[in-house]
């Protein structure tokens, strides 16, 4: 079945629905989905611990949203992607948020006869379906390092083109390492 689109969940006022405990009897949440984010530091892990990166980009937000996690992963991708083939492998990357919330679905069904076989908005609550990252404004997404300033170029060109990937106004910040 396919996703539903990303207004449905993007900019909803949300209490953050995230309750799971080891012990299923103590958990509000029975089933959770896994999260779709497959790293969170990627490039020369080393060389930014050892401070080789003199150049970082920080990647915010600037509004209050609900941020789903295949949203999260297709931005990481493309970022990982191209900073490979534009920059090589003197880049790093990190993904600063994570999706804590867990969205839930009221499925509808449509189409002759289904009027048999749902409930309505009677037991509405939903069953889960996805996770979301709940981002502020001014909180940072995404953490680009590179060694000199024509990538720190390239990079601020991928992040432009990355903006349609993202449902919210995103700024940039480049700070000294």
């Amino acid at each position: 079945m396919a996703l539903r689109k990303g207004s449905a969940y993007t900019k909803r006022k949300a209490r953050p629905y995230t309750r799971k405990s080891k012990k299923r009897s103590k958990s509000y949440i029975k089933t959770i989905p896994n999260a779709r984010i497959v790293k969170f530091k990627m490039g020369d892990l080393k060389g930014y611990d050892n401070k080789e990166f003199p150049i970082c980009i920080h990647v915010s937000s600037k509004e209050k949203i609900q941020l789903r996690d295949n949203a999260i992963e297709a931005v990481r991708q493309f970022f990982n992607r191209f900073l490979q083939i534009k920059v090589g492998k003197e880049f790093y990357l990190e993904v600063k948020i994570y999706p804590h919330h867990i969205l839930r679905e009221n499925k509808m069904l449509t189409g002759a006869g289904a009027d048999r076989m749902q409930t309505g908005m009677s037991r509405a609550f939903g069953k889960t379906m996805g996770r979301a990252a709940l981002i502020k404004p001014g909180q940072v997404l995404y953490v680009i390092g590179v060694k000199n300033e024509k990538a720190e170029v390239e990079a601020r060109k991928l992040i432009k083109s990355a903006k349609s990937r993202l449902p919210c106004k995103i700024s940039t910040k480049t700070i000294k390492c």
